[in-house]
């Protein structure tokens, strides 16, 4: 009947032995969901690094400039998110070595905490500002440089399009959504806009021999070490330091950095954003700029960033809230109406039937200004009541009564529940702010005419079998194929 998991909650008695044992059992089940999160997260270390190991071989590889920017742009973003879940991962096994020492904090399940939701940064404009003898008369050497944006809120990292800059633009442009899911009120949304100059970086970091012309037996001795570098990963992730911290008390190392010739990027600027940027409209914000102007990677940033942040709480978008109520106004003395109540967002509407959701009866505003509470137990109606009442606008006052004292309990939970919500997530339970979702990416064919590293990779002699690079009896496994296709077809 009821949406939200309170019932549990609802059918403990205050004060008794039954609650005692309840909170103990949510400690057991919290120490279960830890060991989860513990396997979780190392699943997520080991993957990416799989993916930081098949990347450096493919950078070592690469050919074309663009090719080889993309590959440096997924190692970067692979390592910073090892460093992210190697963090956690360190907190929580801190927090598993406090509870276990018995200095456990308050989390005893009293703690009230506020729900998560989903953050969305889009239309990322970095304004330039070039010399006017750069711009305007287009004269000096023309200045290119490889940038993309780094987003980060808590260990959930993405990264945009890359995006070629040179005197000819006057802004950086990232249009497509990036949204954070899962994100508490109390997120640090961190944007980091990284640079590397094409000219210097790229022309020094590969080799521009091309694979295609690659013998037979050098293609096979690359892809076998790519074989190499999948399974050693796995060898290398299980050697990393999960408990924290190391014997002597330093912090863990991270991972051996490898040595890759490619395209190195540099921070270039960055800004944090947090719940008082939010607003359902495109705003400006200061950039603290990184490096100086005699630095390659350099660009005449203007010193600001606009772009549009949003978020929509889940009780914004979540039924908070429902089951039968019956329910009256204190105006012309109306008449108990029986109904099925629904708390979504800012109302709690009322429907004729539970399956009848095209339009409610009547709709209560609930908002910050609400004022709901529960009544003494009235002997001509056997139950307790929840009157609700709202200070500005309609200031009908509404009497709700429900079929069991539990049923009661579990309305106004969740109504102290969402008036915290509401209060921790501020300006984004005034309105439902609109996300657009990121356009699907075009998933692109792979022929020869894309002059792709995998496609490079086939020898003239090989074009009877999609094996290129290895014989018959020694298809490439899995693990490899998903690297290479992963990687090309960008969805990382």
């Amino acid at each position: 009947m009821f949406c939200r998991n309170q019932t549990s909650r609802a059918t403990v008695a205050r004060g008794s032995a039954m609650e005692m044992e309840v909170k103990r059992g949510r400690f057991r089940l919290s120490v279960l969901e830890d060991s989860a999160q513990d396997c979780e997260v190392q699943r997520r270390i080991e993957r990416e690094v799989r993916i930081r190991e098949g990347t450096c071989k493919l950078l070592a590889a690469c050919s074309q400039r663009d090719q080889a920017l993309e590959a440096s742009k997924t190692l970067l973003a692979s390592n910073s998110r090892i460093l992210a879940l190697m963090t956690q991962l360190q907190r929580m096994k801190e927090a598993q070595a406090m509870q276990k020492a018995g200095r456990r904090s308050s989390e005893g399940g009293s703690e009230r905490l506020p729900c998560t939701g989903k953050v969305a940064i889009s239309d990322i404009r970095i304004p330039l500002m070039w010399k006017d003898s750069e711009y305007f008369k287009n004269k000096g050497e023309l200045h290119q440089c490889a940038v993309f944006c780094l987003l980060q809120v808590g260990t959930e990292i993405h990264e945009t399009d890359l995006v070629i800059v040179d005197r000819t633009l006057t802004d950086i442009c990232f249009n497509e959504p990036v949204i954070f899911t899962d994100v508490p009120p109390g997120f640090d949304l961190r944007v980091e806009l990284y640079s590397c100059c094409v000219e210097e970086e790229v022309s020094a970091g590969f080799s521009t021999r091309r694979l295609s012309r690659l013998g037979s037996a050098s293609s096979k001795k690359f892809m076998a070490s790519l074989e190499t570098a999948a399974s050693h990963s796995s060898h290398i992730s299980r050697t990393i330091s999960v408990g924290g911290s190391s014997p002597g008390g330093e912090s863990p190392v991270l991972l051996p950095a490898l040595s890759v010739r490619g395209p190195k990027y540099h921070l270039l600027a960055h800004t944090s954003l947090t719940l008082c940027h939010v607003q359902n409209s495109f705003r400006t914000h200061d950039l603290t700029i990184s490096g100086t102007e005699d630095s390659s990677f350099w660009l005449p940033l203007y010193g600001n960033v606009c772009c549009r942040l949003v978020a929509q709480p889940l009780c914004m978008t979540q039924d908070v809230m429902c089951g039968k109520i019956r329910i009256r106004s204190d105006t012309n003395n109306e008449d108990w109406r029986d109904v099925y109540g629904v708390l979504n967002g800012s109302d709690l509407k009322c429907y004729q039937q539970q399956d009848d959701t095209e339009m409610p009866a009547f709709t209560i505003p609930i908002n910050k200004e609400t004022r709901v509470r529960a009544t003494e137990r009235d002997p001509t109606l056997h139950t307790q009541s929840i009157t609700i009442t709202n200070q500005c606008g309609d200031k009908t006052t509404y009497t709700i009564l429900t079929h069991a004292s539990e049923d009661t309990h579990s309305w106004m939970e969740a109504f102290w529940q969402h008036f915290y919500d509401m209060s921790q997530w501020k300006q984004c339970c005034d309105a439902l702010m609109k996300i657009e979702e990121p356009s699907a990416k075009k998933t692109v064919a792979v022929t020869l005419k894309q002059g792709s590293l995998y496609h490079e990779m086939v020898t003239p002699s090989s074009t009877q079998t999609r094996n290129h690079l290895l014989p018959p009896n020694r298809p490439v496994s899995s693990e490899i194929q998903s690297l290479l296709s992963t990687y090309y077809n960008d969805s990382y």
